[in-house]
């Protein structure tokens, strides 16, 4: 497995050679698999913002609208021919009848452009179906395959934990940003949700992945990085790290 990087100011794509198949991370926490032409996004969580509202806890309502923009853009870029979205699309049941008009029209504009294929998420294990696109439990391709929750097998893409890296950047500055993780034979993908958070890698809750092997990307404004697992830290808060 191996990163590109470029030494100067230009992106160029950072390359994950993952079980027979070129994956390119994205910035924007999407994964291009060029050879497909398939875009695989996860965890938009889509309505966040209008649920916390629900609940009493105003957000400003506009985390839908920016979501699908980077989708859109992306798609349009990329000239993606299909989207594989892993779960957790809706931020819960009921969050489709809450969108707007405007955000509607994007949806089924993207699934309508696209052989969108929505896989079930915990958050959201019926996808509307008046939106587009198709619903699977899990989906098989080329050897890999796509599902919500990771279980550790071998050519699995996941999303669900919304993987994020902390580490020391210059000056002794400590940088937390969204990211891939993989152990070579499993990959774990950030959450593109403009309200969601994020669990530090180094969180027992990624188990599943061999310890030997791992391999971080973590997000940056334009490019993915590679970064040392030794460089990475905990959060403060977490419960527990692995001892790498």
């Amino acid at each position: 497995m191996q990163a590109k990087l470029q030494s100067d100011d230009a992106p160029v794509p950072t390359v994950i050679a993952f079980c027979g198949s070129e994956l390119h991370p994205m910035a924007e926490g999407a994964l291009w698999w060029p050879a497909r032409k398939t875009l695989i996004v996860s965890d938009l969580h889509l309505e966040k913002g209008s649920s916390y509202a629900r609940g009493g806890q105003h957000l400003p309502p506009y985390d839908t609208r920016t979501t699908l923009g980077l989708v859109k853009r992306l798609v349009s870029e990329l000239g993606a021919q299909t989207v594989i979205s892993l779960g957790d699309s809706f931020h819960d049941p009921k969050a489709f009848q809450r969108l707007c008009e405007h955000d509607v029209t994007i949806i089924r504009e993207l699934t309508s452009q696209t052989d969108w294929i929505w896989v079930e998420g915990n958050h959201d294990p019926i996808p509307p179906e008046n939106l587009g696109g198709r619903a699977c439990h899990e989906l098989r391709i080329a050897g890999l395959v796509f599902r919500h929750e990771p279980s550790g097998e071998t050519g699995e893409i996941a999303g669900h934990l919304h993987p994020c890296a902390r580490l020391a950047g210059r000056g002794g500055k400590l940088i937390r940003r969204r990211c891939f993780v993989t152990d070579t034979n499993s990959l774990i993908m950030p959450s593109m949700g403009a309200f969601t958070g994020g669990l530090n890698v180094l969180d027992p809750a990624y188990s599943q992945l061999r310890r030997s092997g791992l391999r971080v990307y973590m997000t940056g404004e334009r490019r993915v990085f590679s970064i040392p697992v030794n460089r990475l830290a905990p959060d403060r808060t977490s419960r527990s790290h692995w001892r790498l």
